[in-house]
């Protein structure tokens, strides 16, 4: 893995002299009474201001304060006037635009596209406080009121919007946000490196326009500059038909080979003969591959596929080469990825002096999403799983970055004495999975050299480290600090992982269950996991028995909570029938569910746009992935999974039918629907009954009201768990 420049080894800016706020300004009274006339950065942000690391304004507003820096707050501006983004005056560096630790649409729309009637990380969780894609209409009002400006856009609207990609919510494939945000330049996946080095560059005159060599950067610009070679990507997985090299033995005249009808040139098709010879070695750090442009993956799904199955070969901080996709006359250029914080830098981002706690302006208002994590810890970033419907390996990677012991219990002592409310429960010790702490690759070469898209999936590489002895040493260290009652892990734990360390399970459901605990499965059929790129229910089934093994140990009652996906890519209905018989049989009623939801670059994503598989080389004649399309369908499979619930009885009825599956209608604890239909339920003929029922006893008890856990409850057993 290559090395970059310590967080921690700038030299101080001079603005340091005015020492720690005690929060970031968000007005200009805030920043006369820290002596400021100006701010060297504005961060603007479509979140409430919580001075928390957990939240992405306050870590990167505290870094560049740390770094010298004045920083100050826009938190949720007026956007529909440039006057808002006025406040503070003009930044002296830049500003920092971010949607929030969301994605705008996600954050504002269900999956069936539905507004929602909350925003949990606004106070009171007040709704429409942000516009939709807010990246780009923040950046636009900050053009407005200052033209001169330099605009950085980030966080995970920005990061997996960064290629032309498929939105959702206009069912369409949209450019790259930075050409539609006017940025200057857009930072994705973990920002610090960047950030700081970006911040000190400006600081001492460079223009922004030249800063174009910071790895996880993305700019405009025209042509290939000077000392770099450019290849074509399908060079590096050929998306179309693969003819058999010649002999070189063969006395005939070699045939001219068949053009490809998928190498493009940026207007149209051109002839690129295949290379039958092997070319020169390049020096990938001055290669950069051409993905096909906006102008071609907007209207060709093979295309599409393949550009985005480059993206992610192309995303290991090792090994990655530059990319550049055109976008009409200009192109945006994507340095590598990243190299991944040490464990002293990120001791150093999660030791600065948060407030932990909202801006004082909000008052007593509760915003959700801080009372979720208040007394939360986050141990760990970055996730190996690839799990093709999640964002969260392309925004923070796959290599796991961990904070060291000391930094983690030093944090629990800072709860425990500062944090009002606190009454000695930790609520979790995580982050994206709760057991991938430590874990790594077992050679700093094979991890710098891999391609895999998920080190988990089909099995466990023989190259990754699966000791929980550091996690197990951390858990009993935390639940050991004074003033500590309990210590519970509120994150999903990788069951998978977690089976091949016995030790930690029993650790785990001994002391850290608070009597539930989460894990993903997410399906029970093979087709659709393995779009997913999730172990069988096999690994599933080894946890339970661990799980239940260790709590009668114990002396415990305690369930697993289990979460499913309905209409993801590749689940027919016939999986989702299966999935629901297997419900049934282990007891799980679940309240609410999800369904897939197609977030920009996720490869799950690409499977429901192009009908592709992207985890195999995309070609013509590649495997055609089934998706749940429209509506009708997508309620078909929620309606599996709440296959208990009245009000999906009559749509399962006619499904079931048309499956040739009558057999499941009827009566008995073998069947998954009843003939009957309770009174005031469904879109049936209200009154349907059983044969020789009375009309007034058509009031069969209705399944438990929905509880706010969108995952699969058990059905109450005491003597046996089902989970």
């Amino acid at each position: 893995m290559q090395t970059a420049p310590n967080i921690t080894s700038y030299r101080k800016y001079w603005a340091k002299r005015f020492g720690t706020a005690p929060f970031l300004p968000t007005s200009r009274a805030e920043m006369e009474a820290l002596g400021w006339d100006s701010c060297d950065i504005i961060i603007v942000t479509g979140d409430a201001y919580i001075d928390h690391p957990s939240f992405g304004m306050a870590l990167v507003g505290r870094l560049l304060e740390d770094q010298g820096f004045r920083v100050g707050i826009l938190s949720q501006p007026d956007w529909h006037s440039p006057a808002a983004f006025k406040q503070l005056g003009k930044p002296n560096l830049f500003f920092g635009v971010t949607a929030g630790n969301m994605d705008s649409m996600v954050n504002r729309y269900t999956s069936d596209r539905k507004i929602r009637s909350d925003d949990a990380y606004t106070a009171n969780a007040e709704p429409n406080k942000r516009p939709d894609r807010a990246v780009i209409v923040y950046s636009q009002r900050c053009r407005e009121a200052y033209p001169k400006a330099n605009i950085v856009v980030g966080s995970i609207e920005a990061s997996l919007r960064r290629i032309a990609h498929y939105d959702y919510w206009s069912d369409k494939v949209r450019r790259s946000v930075l050409p539609d945000s006017k940025a200057d330049m857009l930072i994705y996946g973990n920002a610090e490196r960047a950030l700081v080095a970006l911040s000190h560059r400006l600081a001492a005159g460079e223009a922004i326009a030249d800063i174009t060599d910071l790895r996880g950067t993305a700019f405009m610009r025209k042509g290939i500059p000077e000392g770099w070679a450019e290849m074509d990507s399908s060079h590096l997985d050929m998306p179309g038909p693969v003819t058999a090299h010649a002999n070189p033995y063969d006395e005939k005249p070699t045939p001219t080979p068949p053009q490809s009808p998928l190498v493009r040139g940026r207007q149209g098709e051109v002839e690129a003969p295949l290379h039958f010879h092997p070319k020169p070695k390049q020096d990938r750090t001055h290669t950069v591959v051409r993905i096909p442009s906006y102008e071609q993956v907007k209207d060709d799904p093979v295309l599409y596929a393949h550009a985005s199955r480059i993206l992610h070969l192309e995303s290991n901080p090792g090994n990655a080469r530059a990319l550049v996709q055109g976008h009409g006359e200009r192109d945006v250029w994507f340095n590598p990825p990243p190299i991944p914080l040490t464990t002293a830098e990120m001791d150093h981002v999660y030791d600065l002096p948060y407030a932990r706690r909202p801006h004082p302006a909000y008052g007593d208002a509760k915003i959700p999403a801080f009372e979720m994590i208040r007394f939360s810890i986050n141990i760990m970033r970055g996730c190996f799983g690839g799990c093709t419907f999640c964002s969260i390996t392309e925004h923070e990677g796959r290599i796991i970055q961990s904070r060291s012991e000391q930094s983690i219990l030093h944090e629990i002592e800072e709860i425990r004495d500062k944090t009002p409310g606190f009454t000695g429960t930790i609520s979790d010790l995580g982050g994206p999975t709760a057991n991938m702490y430590r874990l790594h690759c077992k050679d700093e070469k094979i991890e710098s050299a891999c391609r895999r898209l998920s080190c988990v999936f089909p099995d466990i590489c023989i190259n990754m480290g699966t000791d929980h002895g550091p996690l197990v040493q951390l858990y009993r260290k935390a639940r050991a600090i004074p003033g500590v009652k309990r210590v519970l892990i509120g994150s999903g734990v990788r069951y998978d992982l977690a089976v091949q360390s016995p030790e930690y399970v029993r650790e785990l459901v001994t002391h850290h269950v608070g009597g539930y605990l989460k894990i993903a499965p997410e399906h029970t059929e093979p087709g659709p996991l393995s779009k997913m790129m999730k172990p069988g229910i096999g690994s599933y089934d080894k946890f339970k028995a661990m799980f239940e093994k260790f709590s009668r140990e114990a002396g415990k009652e305690q369930y697993l909570i289990p979460y499913f996906i309905a209409a993801h890519p590749g689940t027919t209905d016939e999986d989702m029938l299966n999935l629901a018989l297997w419900l049934k049989a282990n007891g799980f009623r679940p309240d609410q569910v999800q369904a897939f939801l197609p977030t920009p670059m996720a490869l799950a994503s690409t499977m429901y746009h192009t009908h592709r598989n992207p985890l195999k080389k995309v070609t013509r004649s590649s495997e055609e992935v089934p998706i749940p399309m429209g509506d009708r369908q997508r309620r078909l499979h929620k309606a599996f999974l709440r296959y208990h619930d009245a009000n999906n009885w009559p749509l399962l009825r006619e499904a079931l039918k048309r499956m040739g599956r009558s057999d499941l209608i009827g009566n008995g604890k073998r069947h998954l629907v009843p003939f009957w239909q309770p009174a005031g339920t469904g879109t049936a003929v209200e009154g349907v009954r059983r044969p020789g029922q009375q009309a007034q006893a058509t009031k069969k008890p209705t399944p438990a009201t929905a509880r706010p856990r969108a995952a699969a409850k058990p059905v109450k057993r005491p003597a046996r768990t089902r989970g």
